[in-house]
């Protein structure tokens, strides 16, 4: 009793066939869960944060706890 001999000639094609669009579908996937899931929540806050930031006050308010060496606090 011997073994058959694997059909070597067409094998990769015969794979890929059948890999890629399952790959293909899968990387469309992750993308679209990635986009939904990340990077539109991540969007929504910054445009949450900077629609209600004031960069002056924010700038008032380090320069009073000394955070900058060049300005000096208005107590100074």
């Amino acid at each position: 009793m011997s073994l058959t001999k694997p059909l070597m000639r067409g094998l990769l094609a015969k794979r890929l066939r059948f890999h890629l669009p399952i790959a293909f579908v899968l990387a469309l996937s992750a993308a679209a869960a990635f986009k939904f899931a990340v990077a539109d929540p991540r969007k929504r806050a910054y445009a949450d944060f900077y629609k209600n930031y004031d960069s002056m006050k924010e700038f008032n308010a380090m320069r009073e706890a000394g955070v900058f060496e060049s300005v000096r606090p208005s107590g100074e």
